[in-house]
């Protein structure tokens, strides 16, 4: 067949297949019926596709590759039969559809394989839908300008698809842009770190405009840095070379002045293109009130900018006779007091036309600066107050009743915590969708060898993520900066190889390194002079520079791209690569200076430092820097990160995970070197590589919540955002979900203790309240055995005597202490729920916990005094003092009590004959009367007997090391509905 008879064949595959619509039907009907005005003798037979599917036809493939993944992809399509998206089932139902035979399913399964990609998960309230495929087919200028973007990029289909249905999942959810009725919607899109989050947003973007939302305010970062980045690629892949010219003759200088790119942005000639003026091309016009250069500084030619031609002037601007035809609007601002003040005070000058203006507000990093961190405890009684940024995102939603709120983040954390029953504030009440992780992507995943059944000795560079891109700060000839530095010069001499070698050079256009372990801009300061004098002093010229780079590809990087790098090439020695590592030492050493400190606190700055990643050819650069590096700005070929930087709070922790994102063409090159055991306030150190992991765990069991509740239930959704805000889990202590003042509003749920103490301190002091929570602790009582126990502790640094003591002891069955323990009455409500929580899931077919030994210690003063507690054994009554300030008591636990419990719970977890077994927990049991003399306890004794109105049962538990989930997971918390404090919640399932 001829390259035009293929020719012919494609155009008749096209007009068949956009004939179909948006669901697949009898393929041979629709194509017989293509051909016949055309070229009605085309051999349409199967075997014909067949044969030039087998052969490689790639314009066939691709025109097949889109339609085949775009029904692949829909969601519960009326023509599905009910089957799963991008499964075989689907794929199936297709072929069904088209009718096509076995032979020719087999080759396009060949040819465009089912991606089996999970979807974007959604939690949502009910909503009415309105962008349906016809409609969305119908209006979409931006959106297909943009999808076609993305193939001109190389986004696989597959890839393309996630994104239109993920974008999808957020407009429908949207108000309807021509509604009569004004009504707002708020929700959130939690993607990862460094993923692809603005391709979704500006998606978003592109579909809302198309639909009818003429007015798009970007909150884009708090420095310009970050805002222009957001600025030009909306300018590139969405508003299009004919909106930014507007008219201007790009051969014209004199008409040039005042538009950006032209000239001085050598990617200008990859921005869209539309053919024309869109407006002349029967869709509608984008006006940008913000340039690349410029964030919004008032509204151009005045409140004019915002003065919507009507067709029919009796009609509001909503109204689909005025809707689709008025231009729309882009501003990408700063989430700056002084810029958003500007847009308020601009706005309100505006009358009428607000009310009836369709917009969308995307909040880019919405966790940062737009969430309220003004302490409720501190407000007025009926007033909130708001800290600057979110106040004036509360004035722009009260501005514009038409506006749909969408924050993006990869941290959601702080979000979740807002108050769910504050109309003005920004929490997702409508709804909250979690990308998924797309494919390419390099996350924490990909650095930790999460719940691997290989054992720790048997890992390799293939089969451990860890072994293959980690390594210490520190090694037994001290740190390893020189190391991580090599590590970068090599990398790139094997980019520079590889790219002499047939991989496509623009994925190795820029090549970083990033330098990361302190906030405080003079560490940065010293650090940078350190790298520089190492730089001049490491010898990449010398023989002892190459003589040390050998050693380390012979010993890590020829090993690990052998195991990791699949079919890219890689040298067979030292001495190949060896003429690329002088081209990679001169390009990261141009300008004199390898490199740059990266942490200012003014645009100035920044624009100073050379480092715009789109405008710049090559950046080869090891960057040093803190916080302004941590958050928003992509830094582009990131290959070797040297990180020592702690912090106490998981997402600015995740947040600073610069390391993670997309490296196409040398993915086994990353290396992580990672600070194990680094200083962490006095005395103390923490491992960050532990910290990072549990990050993950933390993320990904938000991710799993969201998951379980997603299922929808006989077509409606199980619950909403606000009903159930989702659970944020916390694997270490120390780690918290957010930054104290964005958790004013979280809740605790849980908290896992296993091997550690469990210590009260809320009793309450009301005789009446004791004496109900001492008769609860009856039946525990009872099982105390009279005959005193011996237990010891052997000498250590505090003594060099073996201390013994004795005690009651007893033993008694989880369920049996659990009973008691939800029975009891604290002095703050539900103070010791957390932990019960914790301990009722230790029961059931899988219990972690059997039963528990109870110690009650016997003082051994000459002043003790003994009694019986509701009949019980002779227990020694423990005096305490209520602490100042507060009803409670100090640490009620002797230490050598607490010290013996302990080491009977390790060694039960460690040595097969221990005294317990390792599925029982340790009870330290204290009847305690409040008081400071001898007195205060004689006085609760009569006759030998305890009045259980004085003695508080205090305790302090220790569970089995044995007692933890499968997601290690130490704490959790939720979010507080002010509205909702006294109704009930939807029961949570905890897995075990």
């Amino acid at each position: 067949m001829t390259n035009t008879a293929a020719g012919v064949l494609l155009d008749i595959h096209t007009s068949a297949l956009a004939g179909m619509g948006s669901m697949p039907r009898h393929f041979e009907s629709w194509a017989a019926l293509a051909a016949r005005d055309w070229h009605p003798d085309t051999d349409l037979t199967e075997e014909q596709f067949r044969s030039l599917l087998i052969s490689g036809d790639d314009a066939l493939i691709a025109l097949w590759g889109r339609h085949l993944t775009a029904w692949d992809f829909a969601e519960n399509p009326p023509w599905g039969a009910d089957s799963p998206a991008r499964t075989e089932e689907r794929r199936a139902v297709v072929y069904e559809r088209l009718q096509f035979g076995s032979e020719l399913c087999k080759a396009l399964d060949e040819a465009v394989p089912v991606a089996k990609v999970p979807g974007a998960t959604v939690i949502t309230r009910d909503f009415t839908p309105w962008y349906t495929p016809e409609r969305a087919a119908a209006r979409s200028f931006y959106w297909t300008a943009y999808e076609q973007k993305l193939r001109d990029k190389g986004w696989p289909e597959a890839a393309i698809a996630s994104l239109d249905q993920a974008s999808r999942s957020v407009v429908e959810r949207l108000t309807d842009p021509e509604q009569p009725t004004a009504r707002q919607a708020k929700g959130l899109v939690v993607g990862y770190v460094q993923s692809g989050k603005t391709a979704n947003f500006t998606g978003v973007a592109a579909k809302a405009i198309d639909a009818g939302y003429r007015l798009v305010i970007v909150l884009g970062g708090t420095l310009n840095l970050l805002r222009t980045q957001t600025q030009r690629r909306l300018d590139m892949e969405l508003i299009g070379q004919e909106n930014i010219l507007r008219g201007a003759d790009v051969t014209d200088v004199d008409s040039l002045v005042g538009v950006d790119y032209v000239g001085d942005d050598e990617g200008w000639p990859e921005f869209v293109k539309h053919g024309g003026r869109p407006s002349t091309l029967g869709a509608f016009d984008i006006e940008r009130l913000t340039t690349r250069d410029n964030d919004y500084k008032s509204l151009a030619q005045g409140i004019r900018a915002l003065e919507f031609e009507k067709r029919v002037p009796t009609r509001p601007l909503h109204d689909p006779a005025n809707l689709h035809h008025a231009a729309a609007r882009i501003l990408v601002v700063k989430k700056n007091k002084s810029v958003l003040t500007k847009l308020v005070k601009d706005l309100k000058q505006i009358h009428g036309i607000l009310g009836e203006l369709p917009t969308l507000i995307i909040d880019d990093e919405s966790d940062q600066a737009s969430v309220n961190t003004s302490d409720p405890k501190k407000w007025e009684r009926g007033s909130t107050e708001r800290t600057a940024i979110n106040g004036l995102i509360s004035k722009l939603l009260g501005l514009l009743p038409r506006a749909q709120y969408v924050g993006y983040t990869a941290t959601p954390f702080a979000n979740v915590f807002i108050d769910p029953g504050d109309d003005m504030d920004i929490f997702p009440s409508d709804f909250l969708i979690s990308l998924p992780r797309p494919a390419g992507y390099m996350g924490v995943q990909d650095f930790h060898d999460l719940n691997s059944s290989v054992p720790v000795e048997e890992r390799t560079y293939a089969n451990s993520q860890e072994k293959a891109h980690v390594r210490g700060i520190y090694e037994s000839t001290g740190d390893r900066l020189q190391e991580a530095m090599d590590a970068f010069v090599l990398s790139g001499a094997l980019k520079l190889y590889r790219a002499d070698h047939g991989v496509p050079d623009a994925a190795f256009r820029h090549h970083t390194m990033l330098a990361h372990e302190s906030v405080r801009q003079d560490d940065h300061a010293d650090l940078a002079l350190r790298i520089n004098s190492m730089w001049h002093q490491a010898g990449y010229s010398s023989s002892t520079g190459h003589t040390r780079l050998a050693a380390l590809w012979e010993a890590d990087f020829a090993r690990v791209s052998a195991a990791r790098a699949g079919s890219l090439p890689s040298p067979s020695s030292y001495e190949e690569l060896r003429p690329y590592v002088h081209s990679a030492r001169q390009r990261i050493a141009s300008g004199g200076q390898p490199v740059i400190v990266v942490n200012g606190d003014t645009d100035r700055y920044f624009a100073q430092l050379d480092l715009d990643f789109d405008r710049t050819p090559n950046v080869w650069k090891i960057l040093v820097g803190g916080t302004k590096l941590s958050r928003g700005f992509t830094v582009e070929g990131l290959t070797v990160t040297y990180y020592r930087r702690t912090t106490q709070q998981a997402d600015t922790l995740m947040q600073m995970g610069r390391w993670f994102g997309f490296r196409p063409g040398y993915r086994d090159l990353v290396r992580l070197y990672i600070g194990r055991e680094e200083p962490f306030g006095r005395d103390k150190f923490v491992d960050l590589y532990e910290a990072y992991e549990a990050v993950c765990r933390d993320e990904e069991t938000f991710r799993e919540q969201l998951a379980q509740y997603s299922v929808l239930v006989d077509g409606e959704p199980q619950v909403t955002p606000v009903q159930i805000p989702p659970l944020v889990a916390q694997h270490l202590p120390w780690l918290k979900p957010s930054a104290r003042n964005k958790m004013f509003n979280a809740e605790l749920v849980e908290i896992r203790s296993p091997g550690r103490p469990i210590e009260p301190a809320a009793y309450p002091l009301n005789s009446a309240i004791t004496r109900r929570n001492t008769e609860r602790w009856r039946p525990l009582l009872q099982a105390l055995d009279a005959t005193p126990v011996s237990f010891s502790n052997p000498p250590d640094d505090s003594s060099a005597l073996t201390r013994t003591f004795a005690a009651l002891t007893g033993l008694v069955s989880h369920r049996e202490l659990v009973s008691v323990l939800s029975q009891l009455e604290w002095d703050r409500p539900r103070y010791f729920d957390p932990h019960l929580t914790y301990l009722s899931q230790l029961d059931g077919t899988d219990a972690q916990v059997d039963d528990w030994l109870l110690i009650s210690p016997q003082l051994v003063s000459g002043s003790r005094i003994d009694a019986s507690v509701l009949g019980s054994a002779q227990l020694s009554l423990v005096r305490r003092s209520v602490q100042d300030g507060k009803n409670s008591f100090g640490r009620v636990a002797g230490f050598e009590h607490r010290t013996a419990a302990l080491r009977l719970i390790n060694a039960a977890a460690s040595e097969p004959d221990a005294r317990i077994g390792p599925k029982t927990g340790v009870a330290l049991v204290y009847p305690v009367v409040a008081g400071s003399s001898p007195d205060s306890v004689r006085a609760a004794v009569r006759n030998g007997t305890a009045d259980p109105s004085k003695v508080v049962m205090a305790f302090t538990l220790i569970p089995p090391k044995s007692a933890t989930s499968r997601d290690h997971r130490l704490v959790r918390f939720r979010a507080k509905n002010s509205r909702l404090i006294d109704d009930a919640t939807v029961p949570v399932t905890l897995s075990p």
